[in-house]
């Protein structure tokens, strides 16, 4: 879910994940990605994710994620050691941030919907 207003019931979260800064004790992939889809009308720039809501690393997402658009994100391998199970959460352009959600990023094909 996100915060501010009506985007907090805009948040429809099904991801396809893979993500660089973090790692995961998964199966012997060499590469974990997933899709994310802003379906917001505010740009997302950040992407940030947890293994414990405490210390959050962030995905490299370039110039962000347009309104309607949607991206695949790929971990870094430095990840691979850390746990598949994941807290994540989006930064739009006007600060606001959506609430942490739980995924599994070692699960195929998932995707996140903002």
């Amino acid at each position: 879910m996100l915060l501010n207003g009506v985007r907090t019931s805009l948040v429809a979260i099904s991801f396809s994940l893979m993500c660089s800064g973090l790692t995961f004790t998964a199966a012997h992939a060499e590469e974990y990605s997933f899709k994310a889809t802003n379906s917001t009308n505010t740009a997302i720039i950040k992407i940030l994710v947890s293994e414990n809501k405490r210390k959050w690393g962030y995905f490299d997402i370039g110039r962000g994620i347009k309104p309607g658009a949607t991206t695949k994100l790929v971990w870094d391998q430095s990840t691979n050691s850390e746990n598949c199970t994941q807290w994540v959460k989006a930064v739009f352009a006007d600060d606001s941030e959506s609430e942490p959600a739980k995924f599994d990023f070692c699960e195929s094909g998932l995707e996140i919907e903002f």
